[in-house]
């Protein structure tokens, strides 16, 4: 018994046709577009050359959505992004910009080059590019030095403010009393393994950036549901598996492994993220040349923050 004998010829035909039809459905479904992928973007604003980042991904059939990051602020939805060939425009809504209109942006796609122009929310045009963000290429068990430390308990030997400096030694403990500039270590490094001791005040809010690019936040949240933008997140993107806070005014600790993308944080003894993969630059990051080596960062523009031990690791290859 075959096909024709069950079905008849004419069934049997049209059951090919909606097999081949399918097929081309499926096919077409999942046809791959250029600016699919990660970004790293610099856009000049307000004089400077700021970091920022875009992801462009499927939705369904044909949509195509996005992650988008500026100079400032947390990873950030983008519904939806309009394609006509070459060039793609999408809009998203003010997060910390001043009031205004939504930013706009367009841009077109050659090769692995990007570039556009956003609407700002004052009305300003602001120009941009953009190249594909690298992979980062991670090992297994790597072969770890000895630890360095990065702090002297003395002076800023090794650092530098990136604006006023309010940074001071007192009694052994790395100090930023009040909200000020960041702090930004002379030597930079690609894959490494982190151990720092802080603590702050009351509501306070500061951060540390990996390789300059990459917030795990520092904030008073004890009691409050985890999340991205909380203690041990990554800022906007990774959030803990649990708040591991402790109080204010008592010393706290973090032991970071970050190797290519990947990261692991232990938070007071509990290990929060294990072994996630940061997708991209975070609001406020030094630059976006993931691809190189950079420097840590300890955010001194939101509040008070004071360290005494931080000791990095870093692999023999």
């Amino acid at each position: 018994m075959n096909f024709y004998m069950i079905f008849g010829r004419k069934h049997f035909y049209l059951l090919i046709l909606n097999i081949v039809l399918l097929g081309s459905f499926q096919a077409s479904s999942q046809k791959f577009h250029s600016l699919e992928g990660r970004w790293d973007l610099e856009m000049e604003f307000e004089g400077k050359t700021e970091p920022s980042w875009l992801e462009v991904r499927h939705s369904g059939h044909e949509t195509l959505i996005g992650r988008f990051v500026f100079a400032f602020g947390s990873a950030r939805p983008v519904s939806e992004i309009k394609i006509d060939d070459n060039n793609f425009s999408f809009s998203i809504p003010k997060q910390w910009e001043p009031a205004g209109k939504h930013m706009l942006f367009e841009g077109s796609i050659e090769g692995d080059i990007l570039k556009g122009t956003m609407n700002y929310t004052d009305g300003s045009i602001v120009k941009w590019r953009g190249t594909r963000a690298p992979k980062l290429s991670h090992t297994e068990n790597p072969d770890w030095g000895e630890p360095i430390s990065l702090f002297n308990g003395k002076d800023l030997t090794g650092w530098h403010a990136d604006g006023e400096n309010q940074w001071l030694v007192k009694n052994g403990i790395l100090t930023s009393p009040k909200q000020g500039a960041n702090l930004i270590s002379t030597e930079k490094f690609s894959d490494f393994k982190l151990h720092v001791e802080f603590r702050y005040p009351e509501g306070s809010n500061s951060g540390i950036y990996l390789r300059g690019r990459y917030e795990v936040q520092i904030a008073d949240n004890k009691g409050l549901e985890p999340m991205d933008i909380y203690f041990g997140g990554i800022y906007g993107f990774l959030e803990p598996n649990q708040n591991a806070a402790k109080n204010a005014g008592e010393w706290q600790s973090y032991d970071i492994t970050l190797i290519g993308r990947r990261v692991t944080i232990v938070a007071n003894g509990k290990t929060i993220i294990n072994d996630q993969t940061i997708p991209g630059i975070t609001g406020g990051a030094l630059d976006s040349k993931e691809g190189e080596p950079g420097s840590f960062m300890i955010q001194g523009d939101h509040g008070p923050v004071e360290f005494r031990k931080f000791e990095v690791t870093t692999t023999k290859y």
